[in-house]
């Protein structure tokens, strides 16, 4: 079994010896076995951190080099104008606190997440036409994705009372 346990970043095709395509389920994951698209098993040893990205490379003990690669999966895509109607499907989608893909094209903006029949529901009411199909899901990292784990501390200079 190849051993990876080192984040590279973003890779070539050109710098990897092997790829491997994973759902984004998977790519949360730092432990892992799994089969590479050449065949070989692999084991994912990693540190926390963030969610593998599509295109990403991990080094194995002996230096190779695998690309990750984002496999297709049942999404939605739910589409609308860009500008401020995409700005409002994208705040009330992420206001549930879910995984989204954003993005646009030639005919505006669109929003991209796993078929779940309340957000569809929300998504067509603001206006979104929605696609049910196949497609890699690589969702926007958030604000904390680029250091570790968001730490929160109320650490005050003075002293004062807070209210809730």
């Amino acid at each position: 079994m190849l051993k990876l346990n080192e984040r590279l970043g973003p890779v070539t095709v050109e710098q990897a010896n092997d790829t491997l395509t994973l759902p984004f389920e998977s790519r949360m994951r730092g432990r892992l076995k799994a089969v590479s698209d050449g065949g070989r098993e692999l084991g994912l040893f990693l540190d926390r951190g963030p969610v593998l990205r599509d295109g990403d490379g991990l080094r194995a003990e002996n230096g190779e080099i695998v690309r990750v690669r984002a496999a297709a999966e049942p999404m939605v895509t739910a589409r609308t104008a860009s500008g401020l109607p995409l700005a409002r499907l994208a705040y009330h989608l992420g206001n549930r606190h879910v995984q989204l893909a954003i993005g646009d094209d030639d005919g505006g903006g669109w929003v991209r997440f796993p078929p779940d029949h309340v957000l569809e529901a929300l998504a067509e009411r603001l206006g979104a036409t929605l696609e049910h199909h196949n497609a890699p899901f690589d969702p926007e990292p958030g604000a904390y994705a680029a250091g570790e784990a968001h730490q929160h501390t109320h650490d005050h200079a003075h002293e004062h009372d807070h209210v809730h």
